[in-house]
């Protein structure tokens, strides 16, 4: 007698396509063995209280959810958390971790298993550079029972999630801090440049990092902390899935972005703690990290600084929902998420072979939950001395496809926010118009050519991207939560509230970020625009703007 399978139904927002150019090589050995990750919905009432919650931030600054309180507030019911573990151990898989707070289980089962379990048929494929990744296509499938529960499938297909957002600039000659011909900057002379608050260090804050690849050498940091004269900071590593610290031995991959992150944000607040989560370059990795690094109950980060991320049309809807709503999670416990805008202007894809012809805001900075930081050029004349006072000269970042631009645009997945509904974000530019999120709001030297001196692998040179922009960013607040005694969390808000007469931000009025011939769909202008958004900051002066919340 067969046995009647219950009925399923496709999981909203899953469905992926095989990337154009992978090349299919066999189907996926059955017994192998891959880790999946669940999320499930709010507890019931959840999302309404804390829609509520978040709306409060603009108001002023609000007490923030203790971690504690966390699930019990905003987690995962008790009776979906046991329905989909019961699901998952009928279906073969074995339970690796539960996590209420987060709304995440953690399951692992062979491929034949979790093929079944969520109707997929998974794949092997290879890269246009031959990297092996496994891929489905079509939509993941869940019990009838458990729709509206399970909001989310990760990691049954393992392909790149994001990219890191730096650009490398050689430099001219060997050795620690070497110049190049063009301008470049170490962390602390920008902090002055943009009149960094000097009264403190980030003592009591700690700074979370998420890097997808790479690594560091704690030898190698304190080389370069000391050689600018700062004491090193304390820096921790943290796995997360099957990732760790793994330094690939080259500046041009990963590890690139990990030392700049670092050294940006500890070179600027080097009494704040350091806390990097790596994890694998997954859309379940990613998601991972985040949520592994905004309710870590040890490390405790004020402030979570993010430089990966992908044009909005590489990632499935269920894993933008995902991202966005534990952006959420962050905002209620008091952390602020900065994330880098992108390093290829308005279309945000890389080459004119991947070009769809349209314009792409870069996820995750274009979830509203985000402090999207995108990038400038800011030339030496003005900066040296003047603390922030003088005129800068400042301008959009835009070196063209080879050299990079600034990302920014509308988004056209999230709605615009009713924080920005007097900030003259326009419609996008893309057919529809869609009304959506603009972004980014804020900005700061970014160009390689006026870039960041940095240590990589032992190697002295400058670095740009919007990927030194983040932890720039980062540093500042938590900067200002030292000084403030309270936790910015959601700044956003805030931040549009701002009137010009504060002089929290400098105008930046010159250049676009066009670098596909689309004749500067979006330009820089008066007030905020999507290119540099409010423009870059004068530190002190937010600072004493924001005590005023």
């Amino acid at each position: 007698m067969t046995t009647k399978q219950p009925a399923t139904v496709p999981v909203p927002g899953s469905e992926r396509t095989v990337p154009a150019h992978a090349s299919r090589i066999a189907d996926a050995a059955p017994a192998t063995v891959v880790a999946v990750t669940l999320i499930l919905r709010r507890r019931a009432d959840a999302a309404g209280a804390m829609q509520a919650h978040l709306a409060q931030a603009g108001v002023g600054l609000q007490p923030h959810v203790a971690p504690a309180d966390f699930a019990e507030r905003f987690g995962a019911s008790p009776a979906d958390m046991d329905a989909v573990e019961t699901f998952a151990k009928a279906a073969g898989l074995t339970i690796t971790d539960s996590q209420p707070a987060q709304r995440r289980i953690a399951v692992s089962g062979t491929v034949a298993a979790l093929s079944s379990a969520f109707g997929v048929r998974l794949q092997d494929y290879a890269s246009e550079d031959g990297t092996p990744f496994r891929c489905r296509s079509g939509a993941v499938h869940v019990p009838e029972a458990l729709a509206g529960i399970i909001e989310g499938v990760f990691g049954l297909d393992d392909r790149p999630q994001a990219r890191p957002h730096f650009r490398l600039q050689p430099p001219a000659a060997p050795g620690l801090l070497a110049r190049t011909a063009s301008v470049s900057y170490t962390p602390p002379q920008l902090a002055a440049a943009y009149a960094f608050p000097t009264a403190g260090q980030g003592h009591g804050q700690c700074i979370a990092i998420i890097e997808l690849g790479g690594g560091y050498k704690l030898a190698e940091l304190k080389h370069y902390f000391t050689t600018l004269g700062i004491t090193p900071p304390k820096v921790t590593s943290h796995a997360v899935g099957d990732a760790g610290n793994h330094p690939v031995g080259d500046a041009a991959s990963a590890d690139g972005e990990v030392l700049l992150d670092i050294e940006v944000a500890g070179a600027i607040a080097p009494g704040a703690r350091i806390a990097v989560y790596f994890a694998p370059n997954t859309d379940a990795g990613f998601l991972d990290a985040v949520s592994t690094a905004i309710h870590d109950p040890v490390a405790r980060p004020s402030v979570l600084s993010i430089s990966w991320g992908g044009p909005e049309v590489s990632w499935t809807a269920q894993a933008m929902k995902a991202m966005d709503a534990v952006f959420q999670d962050a905002a209620a416990l008091g952390v602020t998420v900065c994330c880098a805008a992108g390093d290829d202007g308005s279309s945000d894809q890389r080459t004119a072979s991947h070009d769809d012809g349209r314009l792409h805001a870069d996820f995750p900075a274009s979830s509203p939950f985000a402090l999207a930081c995108g990038g400038t050029r800011l030339q030496s004349a003005g900066i040296t001395g003047d603390n922030g006072n003088g005129k800068r000269d400042e301008t959009v970042w835009n070196q063209g496809r080879s050299g990079g631009a600034t990302g920014g645009g509308v988004s056209e997945i999230f709605p615009r926010p009713v924080w920005q509904s007097a900030a003259g974000v326009p419609p996008s530019a893309n057919p529809g118009h869609h009304v959506g999120r603009g972004l980014p709001d804020v900005a700061a030297n970014a160009d390689p050519a006026t870039g960041y001196q940095i240590e990589v692998d032992g190697q002295g040179m400058v670095i740009g991207g919007t990927s030194a922009v983040a932890p720039l960013y980062a540093a500042l607040v938590a900067l200002c939560n030292e000084q403030l005694g309270r936790r910015l969390g959601y700044l956003n808000p805030l931040l549009y509230r701002l009137p010009a007469s504060a002089g929290a931000f400098h105008d930046i009025s010159g250049g676009d970020n066009d670098i596909s011939g689309r004749h500067g769909a979006y330009a820089a202008g008066t007030g905020w625009d999507a290119c540099t958004g409010l423009g870059s900051v004068h530190g002190a002066h937010l600072l004493a703007a924001l005590r005023a919340f």
